[in-house]
């Protein structure tokens, strides 16, 4: 039997992948600033500063959009925290630490933009935003008993940072705003590239140690949740942003699950032992699982939507 490698050997071992890795996304990143991003015309001042303080009608944004761009952005917020989690999970030293202050620095851009853009816009109440924004970050973020280590952290930012892009580019048609179309899209060409960082070396780490790897995996995808799980009122909106196709099951499993599995050829190795046989199989049932929920939940989706619209008519006389 083959003697699992810690978490220091992977990392040692998967660093030549890695100084690759951050050369090629060095290559391909773009600069950008935010301001660019942001209507400044739109702005005015507060009331204290002589203005007038945020009423809801000042807002053109509906209610899908304002509650899946509060939650985009409160999601970038809690950034110190994923950052920590990150850095005592990978390594502070060579490319490895190169690429958590730069990812971190690329991931800032998107809590001020959106802020901004929010702020200037009057799209929320920014009172509201701040003591939302000042509970989850005080709460900051935890992992899961069992996630710890190298393999549970880069599966996990795998699949993250794709489930994250899909949410950021269909706000950003949810807005019904050229302006946060275009800065959303932005936003989710980063969270791309991040992806992709991360998805090379976990699909690497898989080459490497398939029985640790997949087991590590396998317990990401059966009990994923995104990363602003812990802030106010994450499930009402959850279900809000579901019901309207900002990110649903559908999306969930055809545009985050299976491509990644398909891309590390997950059902078709031939390199697992026992453990990784067992968790490769434990995976399948649950994508399967995972697939008929999608039926059930889009039935019950439209038959509410449909309630709602009927609701909506006026009843003639």
């Amino acid at each position: 039997m083959t003697k699992d490698l810690t978490s220091l050997e992977i990392l040692t071992e998967l660093e030549p992948v890695a100084e690759q890795n951050l050369d090629r996304h060095l290559s391909m990143a773009k600069d950008w600033n935010p301001h660019d991003y942001v209507p400044w015309t739109h702005g005015r001042n507060f009331a204290a500063l002589g203005g007038v303080d945020w009423a809801p009608e000042q807002s053109k944004l509906s209610e899908v959009a304002r509650v899946a761009m509060i939650t985009n952005l409160l999601t970038e917020d809690n950034l110190p925290s994923y950052h920590r989690e990150i850095a005592q999970n990978f390594s502070e030293d060579g490319p490895w630490g190169t690429w958590v202050d730069r990812w971190t620095a690329e991931e800032n851009r998107h809590g001020i933009v959106i802020r901004d853009y929010l702020v200037v816009t009057r799209g929320v109440d920014p009172v509201a935003l701040e003591e939302a924004r000042m509970i989850h970050m005080a709460n900051g973020v935890q992992s899961p008993e069992g996630w710890g280590g190298f393999l549970t952290s880069v599966a996990y930012v795998t699949f993250q940072e794709l489930a994250t892009r899909v949410s950021h580019r269909n706000t950003g048609k949810a807005c019904n705003d050229a302006v946060a179309d275009r800065m959303l899209q932005r936003i989710a060409a980063d969270e791309n590239l991040h992806m992709i960082f991360y998805r090379t070396l976990c699909g690497a780490a898989l080459d490497l140690v398939p029985d640790q790897a997949m087991p590590a995996i396998t317990r990401i995808v059966t009990n994923f949740l995104m990363p602003g799980a812990g802030m106010p009122n994450f499930r009402r909106y959850g279900v809000l942003m579901a019901k309207h196709g900002i990110y649903d099951l559908r999306q969930h499993l055809e545009e985050v699950i299976q491509p990644v599995l398909k891309q590390w050829n997950v059902f078709e190795r031939s390199d697992f032992g026992p453990r990784g046989e067992q968790a490769r199989d434990e995976l399948g049932l649950f994508v399967d699982k995972l697939g008929k929920k999608v039926i059930k939940f889009e039935e019950q989706r439209e038959r509410a939507l449909a309630r709602e619209a009927a609701r909506a008519v006026p009843q003639q006389a």
